[in-house]
């Protein structure tokens, strides 16, 4: 590693640190929500609302229930490469990569094997129509025959941005994103595929993404270099990354798990409002989009300073990035509440659709503000190995009261009343994680002092 290289997010001036890394991260976490995006607005416009809802509906809750496991888990890696790359350890930093290479690699071929095996069974206990049951189906078996690709780019964009290399993601990404758009307009338009079209679409744009991943870390970066043969699982990194990331990942998980349960309650409500909440989803995604680009920022930020024994610098950085995500939070609520169905009428025509997802957009559009802590000092904790509290008031405040609100508490209720179930947990679950992470951060503070102490 050069050791004459500074190091800005450990020296440089943190707002400007934190924006400088922000950025690249969100325009590349918007290219990659552009997959599927396109992917919708494409089978929309030209395919249907039943397209619509199949590609959108009860597959991509699915989807993401992998995807999203997969990518907590991988934040135990970028955890550590940060760690070891503020330390400069660079036999940890070689062991660590390779270990997470092989585990995006065995992860990605075993969870597409179970992907493509228990689609069908898994749509059907969701509730998915059956005028949607061969599309969606469809669409799930092809996402998952390419899930290596996806699991590697994943993998390989966190290691780049945990080493403070948050550009070149953003570029692979644009360039994947343009290769999807053409093969959506082209099997879609061109072949008439519908959903078969987009699924193959995203499957071949993922496929370019890994592989211009793995060649930076093979060939151009510098401190580290990803060697293929070496590729293997490396028992104490792996712990580690087990031990940070396999909480975050089963929180993720059971996100998706209650908003698949949540998907299956609006299943019921008819194909107007899946398609409304496919569409939601879309627009929603925006927001999630950048809040996710601000914790992933301050994961970085937080762990690097972590490693370089620079405390002051990790209280005032989460201080700046708070006030930072919690302005774009409320942004984002103004704009979809005041154009809404402008938004809307980009994936479809259909006035039913358009009136029933208003109504979502006017109950959750609101709090956003209220994830913003969550993210942020959720994101700031892992960063300093602080994972298992968080992960259980997660799951407690947010996961299980979401199923135990749509269950029991309004089983028959309302779309409003059903989908109430965010914001109420949104909230809840901010309040502990702000009473926890100053709790935390008085003791870590308070112990920095006695090992100060004269």
């Amino acid at each position: 590693m050069e050791e004459t290289k500074e190091n800005k997010i450990i020296e440089g001036v943190i707002w400007k640190q934190l924006l400088l890394f922000f950025f690249p991260i969100m325009i590349g976490t918007f290219f990659q929500q552009l997959y599927n995006t396109i992917d919708a607005v494409v089978v929309g416009q030209f395919a249907g609302k039943e397209a619509l809802s199949s590609v959108g509906g009860s597959s991509a809750q699915i989807i993401n229930l992998v995807v999203g496991f997969f990518t907590g888990l991988s934040a135990g890696a970028s955890v550590i490469i940060s760690q070891f790359f503020g330390a400069k350890d660079e036999e940890g930093l070689k062991k660590a990569l390779h270990s997470a290479y092989a585990f995006s690699i065995v992860g990605g071929i075993l969870c597409g094997i179970l992907g493509v095996l228990f689609a069908k069974p898994l749509l059907t206990i969701m509730n998915t129509p059956q005028e949607l049951m061969a599309q969606s189906t469809l669409y799930v078996r092809v996402y998952f025959s390419g899930l290596i690709f996806i699991f590697v780019y994943n993998m390989g964009s966190a290691i780049l941005r945990a080493i403070g290399d948050s550009k070149r993601p953003l570029y692979y990404l644009m360039i994947c994103s343009v290769i999807n758009i053409a093969l959506d307009l082209l099997l879609v338009l061109g072949f008439h595929l519908g959903v078969a079209g987009v699924a193959i679409a995203t499957l071949i744009s993922q496929a370019v993404s890994a592989v211009m991943v793995t060649a930076a870390l093979m060939y151009r970066t510098p401190g580290l270099k990803l060697i293929p043969a070496e590729i293997r699982f490396h028992r104490e990194e792996f712990s580690t990354m087990l031990r940070i990331g396999l909480p975050t990942g089963i929180q993720s998980s059971m996100y998706s798990i209650s908003n698949m349960i949540v998907q299956t309650v609006l299943n019921n409500f008819g194909v107007d409002t899946m398609a409304a909440w496919a569409v939601f989803g879309k627009i929603d995604s925006l927001f999630w989009m950048v809040n996710g680009a601000f914790g992933i920022a301050i994961t970085t930020f937080v762990g690097q300073n972590c490693g370089a024994g620079k405390w002051d610098r990790v209280k005032k950085g989460v201080h700046v990035c708070l006030g930072m995500a919690l302005v774009t939070a409320l942004a984002f609520s103004a704009v979809f509440l005041s154009e809404g169905s402008l938004l809307f009428r980009i994936f479809t025509q259909d006035k039913g659709v358009i009136m029933i997802g208003l109504r979502m957009v006017a109950v959750i559009s609101p709090t956003y503000f209220l994830f913003v802590f969550i993210e942020i000092l959720s994101g700031a904790l892992r960063a300093e190995g602080h994972v298992l509290v968080t992960t259980v008031m997660t799951l407690s405040g947010i996961c299980l009261l979401r199923i135990l609100w749509v269950t029991l508490i309004v089983p028959n209720g309302t779309l409003e009343e059903i989908v109430a179930c965010y914001p109420v947990t949104w909230a809840i679950c901010a309040l502990g994680m702000i009473l926890y992470y100053g709790y935390k951060q008085r003791k870590i503070f308070a112990q920095q002092k006695l090992k100060t102490a004269p």
